[in-house]
């Protein structure tokens, strides 16, 4: 009797267990695990096949910080913006210089006041050189963060958010800085973007332009060959070192790479994550394309 509901539960079962065979790439999960090994951090990943669905989750439902990735659903914030006549992609914006953060290399820091520059410039900017100054104005300018939150959970993100100048939200800011995410839902917004499903297919187009231009390229982009489409954007501060592309090779995919906790704090070349970042892209990029 025992053996007969066994056989039952376990029929019930199959289907759930074919579709998760289906869905985990077991291979890239164990050559992923092998090479994380050891990182002095907290390290979370969350890839795509765009080919064959299939994915690899580690530690991909756990929260870390943005760092400058939340200029992703700040970019969002001013798309929706757009799509709905509030702004002009081309609109011409005055800079009083009233946002007092340090400039440190931000071009929009530097501007004379009263000087007139394109909304399409600032965004450029702040995707591509991850220009802060100009992000925290394009962040007030979609509404603050409080709207462009609200945004991301219409639209079913719920671990995405803005956490810098946004009330109620200084906590999550001691915690985590500027922004917050998870890996796995990182990846999904990528994927939503390249699928045309976030504000319109035109909005997500223009920003699948804006994000394939980018500056910052010696870590996980410079595995990828210059001939591939890549639409990424990084973060980085202290003790985080993260990135995230949808790379359009003949095997595309999405990578989403996050760390935290990191015991290197360094800004050179050989930081412990940068390093692993590239040998992470390395071995994804082969996978799919070798």
């Amino acid at each position: 009797m025992q053996l007969k509901k066994f056989l039952v539960v376990l029929f019930c079962l199959l289907p759930f267990i074919e579709s998760y065979a289906q869905r985990n790439d077991d291979k890239l999960h164990r050559q992923l695990t092998s090479l994380i090994k050891g990182f002095n951090g907290n390290i979370g990943i969350y890839i795509k096949s765009l080919r064959n669905g299939k994915t690899v989750s580690i530690n991909g439902d756990t929260v870390f910080p943005t760092a400058s990735i939340v200029k992703v659903p700040i970019l969002i914030g001013i798309m929706d913006r757009i799509q709905k006549k509030e702004l002009d992609y081309h609109q011409k914006l005055v800079w009083y210089d009233t946002l007092n953060y340090d400039p440190g290399e931000d071009i929009v820091a530097y501007l004379k006041p009263q000087t007139e520059i394109e909304l399409s410039k600032v965004m450029m900017l702040m995707m591509t050189i991850s220009d802060n100054t100009g992000s925290l104005w394009l962040q007030s300018i979609a509404g603050t963060g409080t709207r462009i939150n609200d945004l991301m959970d219409r639209m079913g993100y719920r671990a995405t958010r803005v956490n810098s100048r946004t009330p109620g939200r200084e906590s999550d800011r001691t915690v985590f800085g500027w922004g917050q995410t998870t890996p796995n839902e990182m990846g999904k917004i990528f994927e939503d973007i390249k699928d045309g499903k976030i504000i319109s297919r035109e909005a997500c187009d223009k920003m699948l332009r804006i994000m394939g231009r980018q500056y910052w390229d010696e870590e996980a982009l410079s595995s990828i060959p210059p001939s591939v489409f890549v639409a990424s954007k990084n973060g980085a501060v202290n003790a985080s070192r993260s990135e995230v592309l949808y790379v359009n090779g003949k095997h595309p995919y999405i990578l989403s790479l996050f760390t935290k906790n990191n015991k290197d704090i360094s800004w050179k070349h050989d930081n412990e994550a940068w390093v692993l970042t590239r040998k992470i892209s390395t071995l994804v990029w082969d996978y799919f394309n070798k």
